[in-house]
């Protein structure tokens, strides 16, 4: 059970944030936001012929959640195929954090949805299908599932 404290892991990636800043002619760029709190989070894919990701980095305007998470997010999905990035959910990212409190955890699915828009971004742009990838929404609300 989260007690509402903001874990080490979530202090350590607001206060040194890893892949912070953009990819020039990055393969896929996705941007999503929550209007009511005003989170907006856009990540940057560098993805290899083998559908590899090769680099990733964020801009993230946000509480230190949104930060953190971007940069848990981001540490995740380096590294990881296409498919593998697509797996990542917000729960793992929360998860990886070390919790998030109730009214943060939307900061972990806009991280999910940064990635995800980014892929949709990077299919758009190689013609490519990715199985299981669903047109990304650009305003995540807390309607949203994220638990």
């Amino acid at each position: 059970m989260y007690d509402g404290v903001y874990s080490e892991e979530v202090m350590d990636h607001f206060t040194n944030p890893r892949n912070v800043g953009e990819i020039e002619n990055a393969s896929g760029v996705g941007t999503v936001g929550n209007a009511k709190c005003g989170d907006i989070m856009r990540i940057f894919l560098d993805i290899d012929e083998n559908h590899v990701i090769r680099d990733v980095k964020f801009k993230t305007f946000g509480c230190g959640a949104a930060v953190a998470s971007s940069s848990m997010a981001t540490e995740m999905v380096k590294g990881r195929t296409i498919d593998e990035a697509l797996q990542i959910t917000n729960k793992a990212v929360t998860k990886a954090l070390g919790g998030l409190p109730q009214v943060k955890l939307h900061c972990s699915l806009l991280a999910e949805q940064a990635i995800h828009a980014a892929l949709w971004d990077y299919a758009e742009k190689n013609g490519v299908a990715i199985e299981g990838l669903k047109k990304p929404k650009s305003d995540i609300g807390d309607h949203e599932d994220s638990e």
